[in-house]
């Protein structure tokens, strides 16, 4: 996928493309578990290398590039390649990049990186991987840091997901828009400059969906309050608000303000569907699919109802319950 097609997903379908996976995420085995990670280290330490997960955003220059490629090529298990991508760099990334592509010989080195930048959520994610994947204690305490430090990050929302892995659905649900529109165009970040610089109702509701969508959910918070202020009684800024407030810690402090809102606006399809959304992911999937069909039914032929059928689709092909 290119960087632009990335973002004009990012901004115009996360919530779509994310329905499968969420769906699926709701009858997350206990195998699958342990295929990533758990709340505590393991007995020993995993084969293989830990994952690696750099985010570099919607950056296109050189090195951005390079570390992607780097990346992926780790992913596939082509350690020495990665390496030498790695090695020409000397950014934060590229040196947990060289560390990792070391395993198991780096610990030391990484353990390291997390003393010299305890405030990095970059870093303390990585390290609390590297300490659950050598089977030592800490990771759950590398992983509080990383959310903590720098909860505007996507590393940030990663390290939640480790601590919440057996209640949640991964990552943070994204609010979807009832009005069609389209993606201004440029590269991702001149799409990202030009939905910061709009500052009607609409505009701020984009780039608040646009900064959930790369991992910046205190940001994408702010710009929903921001719509909110704009228009104290449009349906879509209210909604915005509560589902920008959804936090693993304290769910309630979504789900107090889209209830009401159900009552207010009893035929808007967005509260029920947002509702389903984030019973969803915490994996009420009974509860969910109830709130998905009334929001269908509630406006049958809108883009809200079509979104909500993807999700209803989406978990009867997941087979839940």
């Amino acid at each position: 996928m290119s960087a632009r097609t990335r973002t004009a997903v990012v901004v115009a379908g996360i919530a779509v493309l994310a329905a499968a996976v969420v769906a699926s995420a709701t009858v997350l085995s206990a195998e699958d578990a342990g295929s990533t990670t758990s709340a505590a280290p393991a007995p020993n330490p995993r084969k293989g290398f830990p994952p690696l997960s750099l985010d570099l955003g919607v950056r296109a220059d050189a090195e951005a590039r390079d570390l992607r490629r780097a990346t992926s090529l780790y992913q596939a298990g082509k350690q020495r390649q990665a390496a030498a991508i790695f090695g020409r760099y000397d950014s934060l990334e590229a040196k947990l990049g060289s560390a990792f592509t070391a395993w198991p010989g780096s610990e030391d080195r990484i353990e390291q990186l997390g003393a010299l930048y305890p405030r990095s959520a970059l870093v303390q994610l990585h390290l609390g991987l590297a300490r659950f994947w050598a089977g030592t204690a800490g990771a759950l305490t590398a992983w509080r840091e990383a959310r903590d430090v720098e909860p505007d990050t996507p590393y940030a929302v990663r390290a939640d997901d480790f601590l919440h892995l057996d209640d949640f659905a991964p990552g943070l649900p994204g609010f979807v828009v009832s009005f069609d529109y389209r993606v201004p165009p440029g590269t991702p970040a001149e799409q990202l400059r030009a939905l910061a610089a709009d500052r009607s109702l609409r505009g701020r509701l984009l780039y608040g969906i646009a900064l959930q969508g790369i991992g910046r959910p205190v940001s994408a918070r702010r710009a929903f309050a921001e719509a909110q202020k704009l228009a104290p009684n449009d349906v879509d800024a209210l909604v915005a608000d509560a589902v920008g407030r959804y936090d693993k810690a304290n769910p309630s402090a979504a789900f107090s303000r889209l209830g009401p809102l159900s009552r207010r606006f009893p035929k808007a399809a967005t509260v029920r569907f947002h509702l389903g959304l984030l019973l969803l992911w915490q994996k009420d999937v009974k509860e969910a699919r109830r709130q998905l069909e009334l929001a269908r039914e509630a406006q049958p032929r809108s883009k809200i109802a079509i979104e909500a059928t993807r999700f209803l689709d989406a978990i009867r092909n997941a087979g839940t319950s």
